[in-house]
């Protein structure tokens, strides 16, 4: 009973600690949005307090993630005490001793790519201290974000994002030019990002952590390189950095900009009226872009018009393409925007599937191959559900389907139209699950979380 009892003593301080820290950002938030000239001069002591610092940690540990260049894992981390890390971290900041370690740089395939995305990993401290500056300074400025921002921010999703691609298109702007900032986490001038900063941080001790954090550099191959620009993929507080630098083009496109702009971090879109008005705004955006020592990527920007039976575009994983919509014959049918997974998106399900379900997992159970089946569709078809998906997930479920029929075929060394019978009939199809009937069919002008909400009852 002690013991049940000192179980629910940490949970309910947990709680308290998580309520005060929110209580925090809630502060800091409301003062930055009632007074824009603002300029935060003491949040350096925010930083180091015990109860951020543990918040920090729980992000970084259900995140997960490998280890940086001192190979410490989060296992290692647990066996040594949390606690005592996060006491070790909380006097090295106050004391203002703490140095960040190198980022240990790796080179990730890009889906559907020959092209690799270079990613650094900080070490677990790092990524630790990381979020707890990020706790404390992202509601500051989360107060000046545009609306035009929907990428790595608290309370908005991609979805957000699409959800005005199609009003916008249902409006009538039906001209689109589409970007992406050419290598931009890693081009961003530090100069130019702390300038950003200093709009609204003066705490000299936080200023000179940021600094620190972002001179730490990366080791790759052996060798550790400092550069004067980037803030390195792959860090916890990156993306935030990333959305601070690209406010500037967000607030400058409100009274400069052509078109309606929707920015998901470095992936951009104007929509607009006309092809003359979109050839403004992408000669805009280059201009922007450039006094901000940031171009666009060239393979990825062109201007699209939006036709029935024209061609259509990518943007966030969907396919988006102008349809006339189906109804009974002699009836009235509007035209609206309609998306499914992209080609890529659905080739990336295919080739995660070959690898869940290959040869070398022969002796991995069957059941744990179908959970881990599984739980890659849910994940997969619960982001592009909200769409007009219903065919291509029933093909990436058939697909699936056929994967473990190969999978179990191959295990008991029978042919492939022997596993299908036997997937068959098996008692639920050896318990893969069914996505029939999860599309959410998204509607113009209308809020795509209540569409959700309604499914749900």
């Amino acid at each position: 009973m002690c013991a049940e009892q000192r179980r629910v003593g940490e949970c309910l301080m947990a709680i308290t600690a998580d309520d005060k820290v929110q209580a925090l950002q809630r502060t800091l938030y409301r003062a930055a949005k009632a007074d824009p000239g603002r300029r935060f001069h003491a949040l350096y002591d925010k930083v180091h307090r015990r109860d951020v610092l543990e918040r920090a940690w729980e992000q970084v540990r259900a995140n997960r993630g490998a280890a940086g260049i001192d190979r410490i894992t989060l296992a290692d981390v647990e066996r040594y005490g949390v606690s005592v890390l996060l006491g070790e971290l909380a006097s090295d900041l106050k004391e203002e001793t703490y140095r960040p370690l190198p980022s240990r740089r790796v080179f990730i395939p890009k889906p559907g790519q020959e092209e690799k995305r270079p990613l650094s990993i900080p070490a677990i401290r790092d990524r630790i201290v990381q979020a707890a500056l990020k706790i404390v300074i992202e509601p500051v400025f989360e107060a000046d974000f545009r609306p035009a921002s929907f990428g790595f921010r608290p309370k908005k999703a991609a979805h957000d994002a699409l959800q005005v691609l199609l009003d916008e298109s249902f409006r009538g702007r039906r001209w689109v030019v589409e970007s992406d900032i050419a290598n931009c986490f890693s081009a961003i001038p530090h100069d130019g990002l702390m300038s950003a900063v200093e709009e609204r941080i003066v705490d000299r001790k936080v200023l000179k952590l940021l600094r620190a954090m972002l001179r730490a550099g990366v080791m790759e191959d052996g060798v550790v390189r400092h550069e004067g620009t980037g803030t390195p993929q792959g860090g916890v507080i990156s993306p935030l950095l990333c959305n601070v630098y690209l406010n500037q083009l967000d607030r400058r496109w409100e009274t400069q900009g052509s078109g309606v702009l929707v920015r998901y971090a470095d992936d951009l879109l104007a929509m607009c009226r006309s092809r003359v008005e979109a050839e403004q705004a992408l000669s805009r955006l280059t201009a922007v872009l450039a006094e901000f020592g940031l171009e666009p990527k060239a393979s990825k920007t062109r201007i699209v018009h939006l036709e029935e039976g024209g061609e259509g575009f990518d943007f966030l994983g969907f396919h988006h393409r102008l349809v006339r919509a189906r109804g009974r014959t002699g009836a009235r049918r509007f035209v609206f925007l309609a998306r499914w997974p992209s080609r890529r998106a659905a080739q990336h399900a295919r080739d995660r599937l070959r690898v869940l379900t290959a040869r070398a997992r022969l002796l991995v159970p069957v059941e744990e191959v179908v959970g881990s089946v599984n739980r890659f569709l849910r994940g997969w078809a619960g982001y592009f559900r909200i769409g007009n998906s219903a065919r291509h997930l029933d093909k990436i479920r058939h697909y699936a389907f056929e994967r473990l029929a190969i999978f179990v075929g191959n295990l008991h060394r029978r042919s492939r139209r022997w596993g299908l019978r036997y997937v068959r009939l098996s008692p639920n199809q050896l318990g893969l699950i069914n996505l029939n009937g999860i599309v959410v069919a998204p509607r113009p002008n209308y809020a795509w979380r209540a569409l959700v909400a309604e499914r749900r009852r």
